[in-house]
């Protein structure tokens, strides 16, 4: 079958060439007028889709936040942390509690610390895991380093520093006898990132605090943004 036949056009002899192309472009206008349809419908399922996961984002984000808030709020002051809502982020604000200066290993006050917060974190974290993509256990530091050569030399030192850092965190944390039954899922999700000086504190003036800069920090991080990806490429 043509595409004459397709669309239902019937030549004659004396018909003219010119009338037939103008049906096929009718025809062909046709087609892409319902390949634009299928596409926007395509488009507006897929809006609606990451609608409802920024919905559910945020409802997750205030559940996680709430049951952190719920466990930890007589703590924080103690351990000198506090939790952001924004980024699920726990961090631990005392350098001079966690490791000796240049020192990857983690002084007996901070294991106090992560053996009374780390079961129970992960506790609280157990009945949001299907919504959790990664737990990230994040080292940084100032942008100091006595003897570097210059600046970016002292934030490649800091970076090795904070890497190795948050690896001594994590082995610490996942050896603790009361998570012993959870290594699978801590394996799979739990990660040690050193930042180094990438992300400093700011004071009011947009100077960096060096102190409050070094810090250990414990995030959240949700699945939204990969369901959201997915969407996407289907869209395409």
């Amino acid at each position: 079958m043509n595409v004459n036949e397709m669309f239902g056009v019937r030549r004659g002899k004396h018909d003219d060439p010119w009338s037939s192309v103008s049906d096929l472009m009718s025809g062909l206008m046709i087609i892409f007028m319902f390949v634009a349809i299928a596409y926007m419908t395509s488009v507006q399922q897929g809006k609606k889709k990451i609608e409802n996961i920024v919905i559910l984002w945020d409802k997750t984000q205030e559940a996680i936040y709430r049951d952190l808030y719920n466990e930890f709020k007589d703590d924080l002051p103690k351990w000198r942390a506090s939790l952001n809502k924004e980024t699920l982020s726990i961090r631990f604000e005392e350098p001079s509690v966690y490791f000796e200066t240049g020192s990857d290993i983690l002084k007996d006050e901070f294991k106090k610390i992560l053996k009374e917060f780390f079961p129970r974190y992960l506790n609280r974290l157990r009945k949001h895991r299907e919504n959790i993509a990664e737990v990230r256990i994040e080292g940084h530091t100032s942008s100091e380093w006595v003897d570097a050569k210059n600046e970016l030399d002292a934030y490649f030192r800091n970076m090795e520093l904070s890497q190795s850092r948050t690896r001594s965190v994590l082995q610490y944390c996942l050896t603790l006898p009361a998570v012993s039954y959870d290594i699978p899922w801590m394996r799979d999700t739990i990660t040690a990132n050193g930042l180094s000086s990438s992300k400093p504190i700011l004071t009011s003036d947009g100077r960096e605090d060096k102190s409050q800069s070094r810090r250990v920090e414990f995030r959240v991080r949700t699945d939204a943004e990969k369901r959201i990806v997915t969407i996407l490429e289907e869209i395409r």
